[in-house]
Order: structure tokens, then C-alpha cells, then sequence
């Protein structure tokens, strides 16, 4: 029996796991092609980091995005998961969320463009705003 009735903020956390995985997908059509192109074999760049240098950047940029999607969005999905089982995964907190996704979306399309670092940083210090005010809002809630 499933006790959760209000899974409205799932959706975002749904939708930022399958941006994740387009991501993922962006970087294997990007990277593989360019390692054929340029003739790297893998064995000689052992370690992702040596790959990464011998990329061009253009190229390496939808990695290092993929990465930042394994790091913060982290704690988001932890924080999803607690505001659902508290009840408190509706309202404000789904606007939170959508918010938090949307600028992850965005710090993701810049990164793999332009990959102008002013513009990324900005949007990573307004979704790490959002996702501070989730955390506290899941904290204030159980106390």
C-alpha cells in the first residue's frame, strides 16, 4: 500500500536524472568520435584525468558537466526523497524544486556551449541557494 500521496516533487528529481543520462550520452558522441578522429587509444590516457587534458575542450567541457551532475544534485535527490517520506514534498518546496532543476538544466547548457565560467558560477551559486533553502525547509520540518 502506498501510504505517499503527494509525489508531485518526484517529478523534477525524474526530470534531472534523465537530463543527467542525456548528458551522459551528449559526452559518448562527443568524446568517441573525437578519440577516433585524433587517434587515442584509451590505454595510453589510463586515467580519465589524462584523457580529459588530451581533449580538446570543447570536447572535454560535456564531461566535466557530466561529473557536476554526480556532485551536488547529489544532496538534491536526498533531499527529495526526505521531503516525500515527511510529507512536506508538495507546494513551495515542488516550486524549490523546479527552480533547482531548471538551473541545473541551464548550468549545463552553458557549460557545454560557451563555458563561460561567470555565467555558470552564477547559476550554480542560485541553485545551490535553492537547494539550501529545500535542506533547511526538510530540517525545520522534523524538528
Amino acid at each position: 500500500m502506498n501510504l505517499i500521496t503527494n509525489t508531485g516533487i518526484l517529478l523534477p528529481a525524474a526530470v534531472l536524472i534523465c537530463w543527467t543520462l542525456l548528458m551522459l550520452l551528449w559526452l559518448a558522441i562527443t568524446r568517441l568520435p573525437t578519440m577516433n578522429r585524433l587517434k587515442m587509444h584509451p590505454q595510453k590516457h589510463p586515467r580519465t584525468q589524462d584523457l580529459g587534458a588530451a581533449l580538446p575542450a570543447e570536447v572535454q567541457w560535456k564531461a566535466d558537466n557530466y561529473n557536476h551532475l554526480m556532485e551536488q544534485p547529489t544532496i538534491f535527490y536526498a533531499t527529495v526523497f526526505l521531503l516525500l517520506l515527511i510529507g512536506e514534498g508538495s507546494g513551495l518546496n515542488v516550486v524549490l524544486a523546479w527552480a533547482y532543476v531548471g538551473l541545473r538544466i541551464a548550468h549545463s547548457l552553458v557549460q557545454v556551449t560557451i563555458n563561460k565560467v561567470t555565467i555558470r558560477f552564477t547559476l550554480f551559486v542560485l541553485s545551490s541557494i535553492i537547494l539550501t533553502i529545500m535542506a533547511v525547509n526538510c530540517l525545520l520540518a522534523l524538528l
